[in-house]
């Protein structure tokens, strides 16, 4: 009894000295009670106690924000606070709770700075290939018909399929655009989206253009869900399409899957009936969708990434067995490209609605979620803006006592700039000065960035980009790593290898 009371005694002194002295070393610290310093405090705890999730994962979804570099994050990151009536810095993205991180590089097998078709390969088969490939190895030359054909690359929406899964695609582009193209199709040309695309000496050699391919897709039961745009490339001429030989490829997909649903605005994707066996194909605009900041919101326009992302899952989730879903903001890339950083960074905004959901509406024990980006581009955040300035604004940095300045700050050209630039593309002018910004808003949905060097299109950068992970296996993404090694993580965290040879 005395033995006892000794030991409890001896617990409880070692406690409050412990106390005691955790608490000395605190008081040491001055600024231990700032609010930047327990955020972080808190940040560790919770890193202390997080505990990977090594079981197999049940579902894998994979979201890809096309030309979605880190500055791209930053900035997307600060407009969505902004937008919340915040200063915009402190926000945080919804993939930017997930738990591990990892940083991908994005060159192809033969360019430095790769287009979405080859990193889109690479990211689903394992390999790194050319650029302008789609599904195909790097052995064979660009635009090589007869070459390809005996060169194809798996893509893990095909193994998925041929293990019994159940998978979906989602874009905000054409569905035969690269990279939802890398899921499903083969072709060492990109740009081969519908027949009239393909050169007649090609087609003679047998290959077949994406949207062809997309509806002859048999591996397993076919794709349960598909959303995004590009319906002309489906349709014949005298319907409103591209085509040239005159094939109705919808009429085609509705007569082969005739337990199907086929729509094409958003009161379709609400009435659809998540119980039906058939298959799902929704096409929302004969082009690209358009960017979510342009987007008509009612019931006859189209849905957001994020409607698209729900509905997807509701599907998904009510069928027997697991599921992959692949999905693409692809028009950050668009937005980029134009030199608009208004509209990049509001379909942006668009994929983090779309990563809420998808959090939401699953388990984080049985499915993976990854977040990442085909390739960044030539988009740069930069100079002293004061805290909370407009993102998408004119300069204004701190004075001498650093206390915000009320008047922009000037260029050596006595000219206002903004926090947001390119390094290339429509924003820089041949052969004159730059523009004077003083009265332009640069806030403004349609204003371009001004860039340094002038070209019809700003182009994609090489930098490496993040992959964002949380659920089983995700503590695999950790440190630098080639950007086929998703594939990989994807392959082991769904077994595929035992599902594959049942």
């Amino acid at each position: 009894m005395a033995d006892n009371l000794r030991k409890i005694y001896l617990m409880n002194a070692i406690f409050i000295i412990s106390l005691i002295s955790s608490q000395v070393q605190s008081a040491e610290i001055k600024q231990s009670q700032e609010t930047y310093f327990t955020e972080a405090n808190t940040v560790l705890d919770k890193k202390l106690n997080q505990k990977p999730i090594t079981s197999p994962a049940k579902n894998i979804i994979l979201f890809i924000g096309d030309g979605m570099g880190i500055s791209t994050v930053t900035a997307t990151r600060i407009l969505d606070g902004q937008l919340k009536g915040h200063t915009g810095e402190e926000n945080i993205l919804s993939w930017e709770t997930f738990p591990y991180t990892a940083l991908a590089k994005t060159y192809s097998s033969n360019q430095q700075i790769s287009d979405s078709a080859g990193t889109a390969s690479a990211i689903l088969s394992g390999s790194k290939t050319k650029e302008g490939f789609i599904g195909i190895n790097q052995s064979v030359e660009r635009g090589d018909c007869k070459g390809s054909q005996n060169n194809h690359l798996d893509s893990f929406l095909e193994l998925s399929e041929k293990a019994g899964l159940n998978t979906g695609i989602i874009t905000t582009t054409r569905i035969t655009h690269a990279t939802p193209a890398a899921a499903y199709a083969h072709s060492s040309e990109r740009d081969w989206e519908n027949d009239a695309d393909i050169p007649d000496e090609v087609k003679q050699q047998g290959c077949t253009d994406i949207a062809q391919q997309f509806v002859d897709f048999s591996v397993g039961n076919g794709i349960e869900v598909a959303f995004g745009g590009g319906r002309g490339n489906f349709l014949p001429e005298n319907k409103g399409g591209m085509r040239t030989d005159g094939r109705d490829l919808i009429k085609t997909w509705k007569n082969r899957y005739k337990d199907g649903q086929y729509i094409t605005n958003t009161k379709d994707l609400n009435d659809l009936s998540t119980d039906d066996k058939g298959p799902v194909l929704g096409l929302f605009n004969n082009n690209h969708m358009e960017f979510d900041a342009l987007r008509s919101k009612d019931a006859d326009g189209e849905p957001s990434l994020a409607q698209m992302t729900g509905k997807a899952l509701q599907i998904l989730q009510k069928k027997d067995g697991g599921y992959f879903l692949y999905i693409e903001a692809g028009r950050i890339d668009h937005g980029h490209h134009r030199g608009n950083a208004y509209r990049a960074l509001h379909d942006g905004i668009a994929l983090a609605e779309a990563v809420k959901v998808a959090k939401e509406m699953t388990k984080n024990d049985d499915t993976l979620i990854i977040v990442t980006a085909d390739h960044s581009h030539g988009f740069v955040m930069t100079g002293y803006a004061t805290r909370g300035n407009p993102i998408l604004g004119k300069m204004r940095e701190n004075d001498n006592q650093g206390n915000a300045e009320k008047e922009n700050a000037l260029g050596l050209d006595d000219m206002p700039y903004t926090t947001l630039g390119y390094y290339n593309g429509q924003g820089a002018e041949i052969n004159k000065g730059r523009t004077d910004l003083t009265h332009i808003d640069t806030e403004a949905k349609n204003f371009i960035q001004q860039a340094v060097v002038p070209l019809e299109n700003e182009s994609h950068g090489g930098e490496d980009v993040a992959i964002y992970a949380d659920g089983p296996d995700a503590y695999l993404f950790q440190g630098v790593v080639e950007q086929n090694y998703i594939f990989h993580v994807l392959y082991h965290a769904l077994r595929l290898e035992k599902k594959l040879k049942k």
